[in-house]
């Protein structure tokens, strides 16, 4: 089963001249993610991110909702392990 997770827009660059990274926190713990797939994701939007790409946008609500339960049933530690 493949799973995203939501995350937050901290700051945005752009690499080599054409690719849009972003620092995103998933409740604190911040990741570099790829913004090529969400073209009209801007600072302080929340995101869907599965394997480091940011694959759509959603309101803010959706993504404390869902954050929410993923902490609950404990599907979170991963993202501390990777880099």
């Amino acid at each position: 089963m493949c799973l995203a997770i939501p995350g937050k827009i901290l700051s945005t660059e752009t690499l080599d001249g054409n690719v849009r990274m972003a620092k995103v926190s998933f409740g604190g713990i911040i990741k570099d993610v790829s913004l090529e797939m969400v073209p009209e994701a801007k600072l302080n939007d929340y995101v869907l991110v599965h394997v480091g790409v940011a694959i759509s946008t959603v309101n803010e609500q959706e993504a404390h909702r869902v954050y929410q339960y993923l902490k609950e049933i404990g599907e979170l530690m991963d993202l501390n392990e990777q880099p």
